[in-house]
């Protein structure tokens, strides 16, 4: 049984990185958007209770990899993958894939307190 989406037209901006996924704790979620690590629509995101709507592009640095996606709907909890995975597409940039060294990588680790972009 597929459970219909939800008809929440926004949400929270560390909400949605939650149910997404996309960050394992919204206050993880809250430490990349103070970090400078999250965009909406091209603008830095600078607060957590910045609302998303269907059709925002969402970019996140991560530690691995960027990702740029397109919010499909608002969620209402944090569910399985495949749950997870219907809220948003995943916008393929035709970046190449990064490949860092563990220094870079090192490097590249987001912490809120000594990340500026």
């Amino acid at each position: 049984m597929e459970k219909e989406p939800s008809r929440v037209a926004q949400q929270r901006i560390d909400k949605w990185l939650f149910f997404t996924r996309m960050a394992k704790s919204r206050g993880f979620a809250q430490a990349l958007i103070a970090a400078g690590a999250v965009r909406v629509n091209g603008q830095p995101c600078g607060q957590a209770s910045r609302m998303v709507r269907i059709g925002d592009r969402i970019e996140l640095l991560l530690e691995r990899r960027d990702v740029v996606l397109v919010v499909r709907h608002c969620g209402e909890r944090r569910g399985p993958f495949e749950e997870a995975r219907s809220l948003y597409n995943e916008v393929n940039t035709d970046i190449p894939a990064l490949r860092l060294t563990p220094f870079e990588q090192a490097q590249r680790t987001i912490r809120p307190a000594s990340f500026s972009r």
